[in-house]
């Protein structure tokens, strides 16, 4: 069981990374042998790490969805960053002396915490490697500009249907959609903190956006029908998520796959 949670941590960051730069088959290996940690379990609605911590790691998602968020002093929640498998949390914190913001599961999470020497060794051996760590870290800045003008700009449909084209697409890096839609494990509530509305805001919009055949919600999963036209609706392109095309994406090494436990 232990061997293949560690494939899994393995195939979600060699399958992410894969998608940003051109990574070798020696690139593969590396991060097979990279001695990535130890799997750990959290379950939904706990915090992996709090405001005002000491940085300690990068964290890797390896299953679940996570949050990058903000609490004001009266409670108030803002969610600034929804984050899925394969996804590195704060590469860069190692020049923090403690964290300026909290990262919460919303689901249960398996996660990886990696040290920073591992990630520098990672990118002064591996050049291709350290290119796909800088573009995650770009292109988690950028999605952070986009979240900035879907509250600041956006209507609801087009913030809520924007996030869910944005999720899918992420989702897919990873083969957990396609598409046609995705599971989303997450509440109207959590969709409310990511997108600034409050949730009967989020009620509303989706009656709205399923009466317009945007999307079907079902047994808590998102169908969409038509992506272009769920995109076209929402003004939505995927050019800040700054993704190589799936046909140049490097193959894994056997072996790294993803196999049943």
């Amino acid at each position: 069981m232990m061997k293949w949670m560690k494939q899994l941590a393995e195939d979600v960051l060699g399958k992410r990374l894969a998608r940003l730069s051109e990574l070798t088959e020696s690139d593969m290996l590396a991060l097979r042998a990279s001695s990535l940690g130890s799997i750990r379990s959290m379950d939904a609605r706990s915090d992996l790490i709090r405001e005002g911590d000491p940085t300690r790691a990068v964290f890797l998602i390896v299953s679940g969805w996570a949050a990058r968020y903000k609490m004001l002093e009266d409670g108030r929640r803002q969610t600034v960053a929804l984050l899925l498998p394969g996804d590195l949390c704060d590469l860069n914190n190692n020049f923090l002396s403690e964290m300026d913001h909290s990262i919460g599961t919303l689901t249960p999470v398996r996660y990886v915490e990696i040290s920073h020497r591992v990630v520098e060794r990672l990118s002064q051996e591996y050049p291709r490697i350290a290119t796909a760590l800088w573009i995650q870290l770009l292109a988690t800045v950028s999605i952070q500009r986009e979240w900035v003008v879907n509250i600041g700009q956006r209507t609801a449909l087009e913030r809520i249907g924007h996030l869910f084209c944005e999720l899918c697409v992420r989702l897919q890096l990873v083969g957990l959609a396609n598409t046609s839609g995705f599971d989303m494990p997450i509440t109207q509530q959590d969709i409310a903190d990511a997108a600034g509305l409050t949730s009967v805001h989020i009620n509303r919009t989706l009656k709205e956006m399923r009466a317009q055949h945007l999307i079907v919600l079902e047994n808590r999963s998102v169908k969409i029908p038509d992506f272009d036209a769920l995109a076209q609706a929402s003004l939505f392109t995927p050019a800040y998520l700054h993704l190589r095309p799936a046909s140049q994406s490097s193959p894994a090494p056997p072996g790294l796959g993803l196999t049943a436990p």
